[in-house]
């Protein structure tokens, strides 16, 4: 809680003083006190709370802390101030105010048809019907009708967003387990989850709510299936609803910066550096918006988005020197934030991390990345194993970089057999694992040379075949043959090419 928080509580519990609000205020004081919740502590340093009352005491603290914050955050929670005003229209109508309730409802229901909250204004309306037979005029029928088909309209809207939202969570789960479609029976079962009818709705006969929730499917459905032109084109529609319309930026705070990330994922993976910058610059100006409640949620995604898109802007420029020099500033902070993020945001950032260092020639720092996905507990291998396939493949590289001879035929044979197990081996895969595994320090300089080349020689075709291109997004180890062939780091390879790619847009 933040301090005004923890006033505007304190003001509220004290007001009723009786026996029963000091003993919460006692508790309350005392756990703000810990920086570690401690139970035994806490009993020992009080007699006023009992060990047999104190889960009740909790529990009612508990209850009572997610009151006041309801009421202190009210005004900034659009739809719990509606919830509030459909609840006072409630008690009057049931005290028989039929007057005084319909025009509660009136206000509740223009904010509720503006701010486009559906599931509420179907609640609004319903009580506008219960109000029929008791604010009876000559216009009845005309309202009756007027109500029906508002009714409809909403019913078919909110629908309209549960058939998108449903395949979207369908897909993601998808997504979530395999990571990008990397084979055509993947492609198959995308496809599967999407009704082809989906594919091509009128756009324009949708609210606002439905081009959010139908957008957010088409982007997730073809940056899934690598059609990234097509998904960047759905991405900044989805952004332009909200430039479109600013007011809705606050109400849907959380949405606005999935639709900047969207268009940042898109603008990396087509490598329009100056648009990226731009978009990226967005997130910084959310902070500085007035009247934003930027709630404990909001500011991990803003950090989290922060980080991952620095991470693709180095990345853009072949800057891992600059990155790492970055990273190690802001080292404590992550690891902060590394714990407070879900299974799947730890899992990249983890990566983007490890492959930063590895562009700046620091494979012991680059392994001991990739280890964290690589001695991931059971549950965290069921989230995106091509990023866990990936993690163990640069990992070997690292220990051929640090002359770890002995250790990379271990290796090689370990991620053979997880590789199997995830159904998981392409040539792509197969090509590398057989170069690492026949690699060996006696190897003299011309045939250490040939091998680089003719691992090389295999990738390229690669680049341009439908799935075998996939893995080039996690690793760009062309660059890093290269390297080898040319005598030069991964760094500078990667650089030379990105000067030749963005052209002008290449910063000084």
């Amino acid at each position: 809680m933040s301090r005004s928080e923890k006033r505007y509580f304190k003001l509220v519990s004290n007001e009723t003083n009786t026996n029963a609000s000091k003993k919460f205020m006692l508790l309350f004081d005392l756990i703000d006190k810990q920086e570690v919740f401690d139970e035994d502590t806490l009993l020992a340093s009080t007699k006023e709370l009992k060990p047999a009352q104190f889960s009740n005491l909790k529990a009612h603290l508990y209850k009572r802390i997610l009151q006041a914050l309801r009421q202190f955050h009210l005004t900034k929670m659009e739809d719990a101030e509606i919830r509030e005003m459909i609840d006072h229209s409630e008690l009057l109508y049931n005290r028989g105010l039929y007057d005084q309730c319909a025009d509660i409802l009136r206000k509740s229901k223009k904010k509720a048809q503006k701010s486009d909250h559906l599931e509420l204004l179907l609640e609004i309306l319903r009580w506008e019907k219960s109000l029929l037979a008791h604010t009876l005029d000559r216009h009845n029928q005309r309202r009756v009708n007027k109500l029906i088909q508002e009714v409809q309209d909403v019913n078919d809207r909110i629908n309209h967003i549960n058939t998108f939202s449903n395949i979207s969570a369908r897909l993601n789960a998808f997504y979530l387990k395999v990571g990008y479609v990397k084979s055509q029976k993947d492609l198959n079962q995308a496809l599967k989850l999407v009704d082809h009818n989906i594919l091509s709705i009128d756009e324009n006969k949708l609210s606002i709510n439905e081009k959010l929730s139908l957008y957010d499917l088409y982007v997730g459905f073809y940056y899934f299936t690598h059609n990234v032109e097509k998904g960047y084109e759905y991405a900044l529609k989805y952004l332009a609803v909200f430039e479109n319309d600013n007011d809705i930026i606050h109400n849907k705070l959380d949405l606005y910066i999935n639709a900047i990330n969207n268009v940042l994922i898109g603008q990396y993976k087509l490598n329009k550096y100056k648009d990226f910058v731009n978009t990226k610059s967005l997130f910084r100006k959310i902070r500085l918006m007035n009247k934003v409640d930027l709630s404990e949620n909001i500011k991990m995604k803003l950090l989290k988005y922060s980080y991952i898109h620095e991470f693709n802007r180095l990345f853009m420029l072949g800057d891992f020197t600059g990155g790492v020099q970055r990273l190690n500033a802001l080292l404590n902070n992550i690891e902060f934030f590394i714990s407070k993020i879900n299974k799947h945001s730890r899992l990249i950032l983890y990566y983007k991390i490890a492959c930063l260092y590895f562009g700046a020639d620091d494979f012991r720092l680059s392994s001991k990345w990739l280890n964290r996905i690589i001695n991931s507990d059971a549950l965290e291998m069921d989230v995106r194993e091509d990023v866990h396939v990936f993690a163990r493949i640069v990992n070997l590289i690292c220990h051929y970089e640090m002359g770890n001879t002995d250790l990379v035929d271990y290796y090689v044979k370990s991620t053979y057999r997880f590789m199997l197990r995830k159904d998981n081996l392409f040539k792509f895969q197969k090509y590398i694992m057989g170069f690492l595994k026949k690699l060996s320090r006696n190897m003299n300089e011309q045939e250490l040379m040939k091998a680089f080349k003719q691992l090389r020689d295999l990738l390229i075709p690669l680049e341009d075949d439908q799935f075998e291109k996939y893995p080039f997004m996690y690793f760009d180890i062309i660059s890093w043959l290269e390297g080898k062939i040319e005598k030069k780091t991964v760094q500078e390879i990667i650089q030379s090419k990105a000067k030749i790619t963005l052209g002008d847009e290449y910063p000084n």
